[in-house]
């Protein structure tokens, strides 16, 4: 928040609640975020929990007349399965007339399959593009979301999405770890292929310095750096701040996401 380059913090209802009651957002440009629901899917934080192993359900605890943010996000997964990918539907039908009634804006997150689906990646893409297309085809204006935030399946599933309808604004999660070569290839390709918003999480939780990290990825995002030369620019502030890296330069400047390889800068 001090750092003052993050447009939207993303918690859970109670985070920011907490965060609220501090002061923390007064006077800040910075727009809080809650997450109205938690999929199963995501329940991988309870320890011993086997819930990835099944296909993902909805589910929300948040009482939205309760959530001291405007803005929340709502997350779906689609996994081909006739029952539960409608009752992901209709969740997030019931979901809607809530929100306005609270006062509350959304944007909505689509994640991957969680179960496996024969597909290949890229035909992963274009499903996860016709379930989205079918879910905001059932909206009226005043319902959609503010933004998506999708998984990046390549530049074609993103360019695809984008053009369908350009009135939606794209924004792509970060996934998984990898390098930070990883994370910089992607801000610099969803940005090239349209999207417009990167929404990470774990990708700068497991970052070295946090802070700096997230400088790098705005001058990525701002067209002032270069992927590689963001990853040279992170590592020399490591250095300067004591701070040990957990890769080498070499290493780190590695792509290990396949979907990244193709089309990434050489």
């Amino acid at each position: 928040m001090r750092q003052d380059v993050v447009d939207i913090m993303l918690a859970s209802t109670s985070n920011i609640e907490s965060l609220q009651s501090r002061g923390v957002f007064s006077g800040s440009r910075i727009i809080p975020a809650f997450r109205a629901n938690d999929t199963t899917d995501v329940w991988g934080v309870i320890r011993g929990g086997n819930y990835r192993a099944t296909p993902s359900l909805p589910y929300s605890g948040t009482d939205l007349t309760r959530a001291r943010a405007e803005l929340c996000l709502y997350s779906m997964t689609f996994n081909n399965i006739t029952e539960a990918d409608t009752a992901t539907l209709e969740a997030y039908r019931d979901f809607r007339p809530k929100a306005r009634a609270a006062g509350k804006r959304h944007f909505l997150e689509v994640f991957n399959p969680n179960m496996p689906t024969g597909f290949t990646a890229a035909e992963t893409g274009m499903f996860v593009n016709d379930c989205i297309t079918r879910a905001l085809a059932s909206l009226t204006a005043d319902e959609r979301p503010e933004f998506l935030k999708v998984a990046y399946n390549g530049p074609a599933a993103l360019e695809e999405l984008v053009a369908h309808d350009p009135t939606v604004v794209v924004g792509v999660l970060g996934g998984g770890t990898g390098t930070h070569r990883d994370t910089f290839e992607l801000v610099w390709q969803a940005e090239k292929f349209g999207a417009r918003l990167a929404l990470f999480g774990r990708k700068v939780n497991m970052a070295e310095h946090q802070p700096t990290f997230i400088k790098w990825m705005r001058a990525v995002a701002d067209g002032d750096a270069r992927p590689v030369e963001a990853i040279r620019g992170y590592h020399g502030d490591l250095a300067n701040l004591g701070l040990a890296a957990d890769r080498s330069v070499d290493d780190d400047l590695l792509i290990t996401e396949e979907v990244l390889i193709a089309a990434a800068e050489r």
